[in-house]
């Protein structure tokens, strides 16, 4: 309201306001580790969404057959960003027995010279899976074979990684200059329409101030303001939120094991849960997660995802939909009860 009332609300440098992008280096740098981010290194767009487009566009050549390796399953804007942007999509397959994360091995054998970017996401959407330091030094290790790899780091969902410190690719020695680490305000202090996300890299920063000259002009001035007083100002709020959804978490994983054909594990970060329905198909008689479902919602009232809106199965690992526990602890049991209920009534008929 300040801002407002100031007459803060036209246009400003298209990397964000000086106030916005020191606030953010501090804040980026000290949730990983004190890595050295700049307030120059920082960009401030209309959210972190666009981030992803202009990543492919700084790191790949249109039309040239340059590869992007991305999370499969995963926020369906990475496949659909890398192909829109002329770049070759190229899935790495996300295990459930891994904890929904990847296999290095796997991504040693998709590398070559046509990759040019990584795109990872922990906490995950939209699993909820969280990659470990060790992890992330064993996927180091791999890139160390392949210097002209750049990484996109999507940790939009840092603040609500729940099992230990949250640690980044960028922390690893030798990653940080070829980290592209995205992360704003919508997830951590509830700000999504406010449309405010933070990029910090050194070498590309430049870039994407350029591509946002180029499209967006800048984020809303009044919303770059509202960031500012969100990371410096008290965290008491958005540590309650945390909390918050450590216990919804608790309760929906909870109260999905005990539902017939279901299993679920435990997510390590974000607010999703992954359940693996592949057997509650069987019982009612839906031919995949789909047909489930289309059919718990309109039977049951039950809003969940399929697998397939977040891209194409991965072989081997059975139907999953995707639960968002961002929602009341009521709503969380009624929806989950519907489930049961109508698994119970379908599978007396297919019987």
């Amino acid at each position: 309201m300040r801002a407002i009332r100031a007459g803060k609300h036209g246009y400003t440098p298209s990397a964000g306001i000086d106030e916005l992008r020191d606030a953010a280096a501090r804040y980026m740098g000290a949730m990983r580790g004190s890595l050295p981010i700049r307030p120059q290194d920082v960009v401030v767009g209309a959210g972190a969404k666009p981030f992803i487009a202009y990543a492919i566009l700084s790191t790949t050549d249109y039309g040239s057959g340059d590869e992007v390796i991305y999370p499969n399953p995963g926020f369906p804007i990475y496949e659909s960003q890398i192909a829109a942007n002329g770049a070759k999509p190229v899935p790495i397959h996300l295990h459930e027995k891994r904890g929904f994360s990847f296999d290095p091995e796997e991504l040693a054998r998709l590398l070559n010279p046509r990759t040019k970017l990584l795109i990872l996401n922990y906490p995950h959407n939209p699993t909820g899976g969280c990659l470990t330091k060790p992890e992330l030094e064993r996927i180091a290790a791999v890139l160390q074979k392949h210097p002209h790899v750049w990484v996109y780091a999507d940790e939009i969902y840092s603040r609500l990684a729940y099992v230990g410190e949250f640690f980044s690719i960028a922390q690893v020695p030798g990653m940080y200059a070829r980290t592209i680490i995205s992360d704003g305000a919508s997830k951590t202090w509830a700000m999504t329409g406010w449309r405010i996300g933070f990029t910090s890299n050194p070498v590309l920063a430049p870039f994407f101030t350029r591509w946002i000259t180029n499209t967006e002009s800048c984020a809303s001035q009044i919303s770059q303001w509202a960031a500012v007083e969100a990371i410096n100002g008290p965290q008491d709020a958005a540590r309650a939120m945390r909390q918050s959804f450590i216990e919804r978490r608790d309760l929906i994983v909870r109260l999905l094991k005990e539902v017939p054909g279901v299993q679920c594990q435990v997510p390590g970060g974000a607010f999703y849960v992954w359940p693996n329905v592949t057997e509650a198909c069987r019982m009612i008689g839906a031919a995949d997660s789909e047909e489930f479902r289309k059919r718990l919602l309109a039977e049951a009232g039950v809003a969940v995802l399929a697998d397939i809106h977040f891209g194409a199965r991965v072989p081997g690992e059975g139907q999953h939909v995707r639960f968002s526990y961002a929602a009341s602890k009521q709503a969380i049991e009624a929806g989950v009860q519907r489930m049961a209920d109508f698994i119970r009534k379908n599978t007396r008929k297919v019987a």
